[in-house]
C-alpha cells in the first residue's frame, strides 16, 4: 500500500468582480481580480487496488460520487493517462460550501495536482490547467494561485504581483447563495456601477493596499443585497471595526474584510462570532508568491506558479465556451 498524499486546497476571494456582458451562448463575460487566501481544505489521495474512485468527507451532505468535482478530477486524469489503479480520496472541508470562495473548484485543482504527483505523470502546469478547464472555469486559477486578472468566462488568466501584507477576515452567514440565481437576476444596464479593475491593477503594481481596498467592488452585490440585506450590514460592521475595505466574494454569501493587523482582524472576528446569523469566521493571510510559505505536510508540494497569460486565439477557441461553466455552483450562465 502506497503512502497517502495530502495537499492543501486554498480558497479564493474576488477583490474586484465586474460583469461586462451576457454572451449569446448564455454565459457571462467577466473581468475579475482573483486572490488566493490561506483558508484551505485538506485533500488526501491514496492508491487502491480495487480500481474504483472512493470518496469520504467530514461533511455528511457532500456528494461522494461523480457529482463531486474531486471525483471528476480524479477520473479525468485516470481516463486521460490510462491509469488502472483506483484512488481513495478524503475531503476535509474548512472552506465554506456554496459561498463564493471556489471551495469545490480548489478541491478539484488539488486533486489534479495530487494525481500528477501520486502517479508520477510529469504533467506540466499548463496541461493541468487545460484538464481543469474542462471541469470548471475557476479551476485553472486554483491551480495557479496567487493574485491574477481573470477574463473571458474566468478562464483567461494574467498573473499579477502579490498584494501587500495584510489580514483577511472571512465571514460566512448562515444563508447561502445560488450562483445560477444570482446571474439569472443580474440585469446589466448603463446605471450599473462597475468596479475600477484597471485602477486596482495599477494599485497592485504599485504595492498600494489603500488603493486596492478603495477600488474593491462586486457587481453581483447589486443582486444579493436586495434579497439578503444582511450582507450590507456585515460590510458596514467590518468597516466600523477597522477594515480598510469589505466585499462579498463571488456570488456570495461570504463577505471578507481586509485589515492591516492580525489584532484588529481578530477583534472583529470575535464580534461576528457572537452573531447568531454568522456560521463561520476565519482570520487568514493572503497567499503570496513572493513570501516563504509555511512548511507543508511531508507529502505536500506547492503548485508551481505560472507566468503565462492563457489568452491565445487557439486556446480561447479550444478551451472557452460551455465547457468552462457547467453547473449552478460554478456557472456564469443564465
Amino acid at each position: 500500500m502506497t503512502q497517502p498524499l495530502q495537499l492543501k486546497a486554498y480558497a479564493k476571494v474576488n477583490l474586484g468582480l465586474d460583469v461586462l456582458r451576457r454572451r449569446e451562448d448564455g454565459y457571462h463575460e467577466v473581468r475579475m481580480i482573483m486572490q488566493t487566501v490561506k483558508l484551505f481544505d485538506l485533500i488526501t489521495l491514496q492508491k487502491n487496488t480495487c480500481g474504483q474512485i472512493r470518496l469520504s468527507s467530514n461533511l455528511p451532505y457532500l456528494p461522494l460520487n461523480e457529482k463531486n468535482l474531486v471525483y471528476r478530477a480524479i477520473n479525468t486524469i485516470r481516463t486521460a493517462y490510462n491509469i488502472p489503479d483506483g484512488v481513495d480520496a478524503t475531503i476535509e472541508k474548512h472552506i465554506p460550501v456554496a459561498a463564493g470562495m471556489a471551495g469545490g473548484s480548489t478541491d478539484a485543482a488539488a486533486a489534479l495536482v495530487g494525481m500528477n504527483q501520486l502517479f508520477s505523470l510529469g504533467i506540466t502546469q499548463e496541461e493541468l490547467i487545460k484538464h481543469g478547464l474542462t471541469l470548471g472555469a475557476d479551476i485553472p486559477f486554483c491551480i495557479m494561485r496567487g493574485t491574477a486578472l481573470s477574463e473571458g468566462i474566468g478562464e483567461i488568466l494574467t498573473p499579477l504581483p502579490s498584494i501587500p501584507a495584510c489580514w483577511f477576515l472571512i465571514v460566512k452567514p448562515t444563508f447561502s447563495m445560488s450562483t445560477k440565481f444570482v446571474y439569472e437576476n443580474l440585469h446589466l444596464d448603463e446605471q450599473m456601477k462597475h468596479p475600477d479593475i484597471d485602477g486596482m491593477i495599477q494599485a497592485i503594481n504599485h504595492n498600494d493596499l489603500t488603493g486596492i481596498t478603495y477600488r474593491m467592488g462586486n457587481v453581483l452585490e447589486q443582486v444579493t443585497q436586495k434579497h439578503y440585506p444582511a450582507i450590507i450590514q456585515i460590510k458596514e460592521n467590518m468597516r466600523r471595526l477597522g477594515a480598510l475595505g469589505a466585499l462579498m466574494s463571488g456570488s456570495g454569501s461570504t463577505v471578507f474584510g481586509i485589515f492591516t493587523s492580525r489584532e484588529a482582524a481578530g477583534k472583529a472576528a470575535e464580534f461576528f462570532r457572537k452573531d447568531p446569523g454568522i456560521k463561520q469566521t476565519a482570520v487568514v493571510r493572503p497567499f503570496s508568491k513572493d513570501l516563504p510559505q509555511s512548511k507543508p505536510h511531508k507529502n505536500h508540494k506547492h503548485f508551481t506558479n505560472s507566468t503565462k497569460k492563457y489568452h491565445s486565439s487557439t486556446q480561447r477557441e479550444k478551451y472557452s465556451g460551455k465547457r468552462g461553466r457547467r453547473n449552478t455552483h460554478e456557472g456564469h450562465k443564465s
